[in-house]
């Protein structure tokens, strides 16, 4: 049971992820009847983030090119997913796009080897236990058993793991904006903290004009109310808001018409109040913080209106949604700086951390230095030795060259000696020695 759950789930993200890769821009100049679908190949969405996401596409691509998976894909129902239908139906995928796909596995097995060995050598480098259970975790999504080809459970594995990580990603992102917030913050402080008492004044009077002047916007409507959607409809889509119609408007924006709204086409509705807020001419304005208002803003529609959690909205939720008491929030949406990210206690705790990283650092610095200096010292004793040694070389050199002058200087004397004996008496000896 807890498999076909867990298939279930991972067929739902494959889809999910399929209907992203085929998400095209809002185009304005849509007219109220259903759009007219183009035959231009759709543009690639934005990176999933995840660390294999190159991989993932390509697999998805290359299943998508097989004209009964693509079929399959499309028409998939729960019930289907539940069973494992829809990975069994990799062994009908033809021949040379299963060749296309083994050869992604391998490429990616080798990418990962790499990535791998350069992470182990890196931690082991800095003398930290190298955790290898963190290393494996690099490869759930796919079977590292069998390196060569990609099988079923390669599939099921990449839809497990990319639903798993997909659902962990939000709030990644989350904390990695509060982190950048703090960082802000501490910074400024730290700055504040080395001015001069005039300096000081008049940094923090500048810095309370930019507050103000970035609180000072238009209402900002709920995501996914009438109102917001309606001003989507006015402004971006040119038509009068006194003939809204909610079916008509999710044709509208549902640009791959797949019938379903992921989240690139979710958050593309929301740019019209983002600009409200954020003005990338503006120095107030923090185009980062844009990015993770248009996440909040995603994410808290989804809630409302995803009721089966497939991180998809259907036409029938949207038209759910739109019956609702939610539908009518008038109250106006809470930005950024209304709701802060962090509390005084946790960007002290922020700081000490902060501080002892940079302990840290010194430490290990102070042990460089000190390594540094006795390598160092080291050198100069080997230089000195090998000094001491090129000396005693040359003065053993210096005798050998003598012992061998004198040994020479014997043997020539002996055979003039010798010579006297055999020399005719007309010859004398100081012609010899001349």
């Amino acid at each position: 049971m807890l498999r076909t759950d867990a298939v279930a789930r991972c067929g739902l993200i494959l889809l999910s992820l399929w209907q992203c890769i085929h998400s095209v821009p809002i185009s304005v100049e849509k007219a109220k009847d259903t759009p007219k679908q183009e035959e231009l190949d759709p543009p690639m969405s934005a990176d999933t983030g995840l660390h294999y996401d190159r991989y993932l596409r390509e697999v998805i691509e290359y299943l998508e090119k097989d004209p009964h998976f693509k079929e399959k894909l499309k028409n998939a129902n729960i019930d289907d997913i539940k069973q494992g239908k829809l990975s069994k139906e990799l062994d009908f995928v033809h021949h040379n796009l299963r060749t296309k796909l083994d050869e992604l596995k391998r490429d990616e097995m080798n990418r990962l080897r790499t990535l791998l060995k350069a992470k182990h050598d890196l931690q082991e480098g800095n003398s930290h236990a190298v955790d290898h259970q963190a290393l494996l975790k690099q490869f759930e999504h796919l079977n590292h058993m069998n390196p060569h080809t990609f099988e079923v459970e390669d599939l099921d594995r990449l839809i497990k793991s990319a639903t798993n990580d997909l659902e962990h990603f939000d709030k990644d992102r989350h904390d990695e904006f509060k982190r950048y917030e703090m960082m802000k913050e501490h910074e400024r402080r730290e700055r504040l903290r080395n001015m001069s008492e005039e300096d000081r004044k008049k940094e923090e009077q500048h810095f309370e004009e930019m507050r103000k002047k970035h609180a000072d916007h238009p209402k900002v409507n709920h995501p996914g109310s009438e109102n917001q959607l309606k001003e989507v409809w006015h402004e971006a889509d040119g038509l009068d808001p006194e003939d809204f119609d909610a079916k008509t408007f999710f044709k509208i924006h549902d640009t791959n018409g797949d019938g379903f709204f992921d989240e690139s086409e979710l958050e593309s509705l929301f740019t019209k109040e983002l600009e409200k807020v954020y003005n990338p001419a503006n120095e107030e304005d923090d185009m980062l913080a844009m990015e993770e208002e248009r996440l909040r803003m995603r994410e808290h529609v989804m809630n409302e209106v995803d009721t089966n959690k497939d991180r998809l909205v259907s036409l029938s939720e949207f038209m759910a949604a739109t019956k609702d008491d939610n539908f009518q929030e008038k109250e106006e949406w809470e930005t950024l700086d209304q709701n802060p990210l962090y509390t005084e206690e946790e960007l002290r705790e922020f700081e000490q951390q902060l501080a002892n990283e940079a302990s840290d650092i010194s430490m290990k610095a102070a042990e460089l230095q000190k390594q540094k200096e006795e390598l160092e010292k080291k050198e100069k004793e080997l230089n000195s030795q090998k000094m001491e040694l090129q000396q005693v070389n040359y003065n053993q050199e210096t005798l050998v060259i003598s012992l061998i002058s004198a040994i020479l200087y014997i043997c020539t004397r002996i055979t003039l000696s010798n010579a006297d004996r055999f020399l005719p008496p007309n010859i004398s000896k100081f012609s010899i020695d001349f």
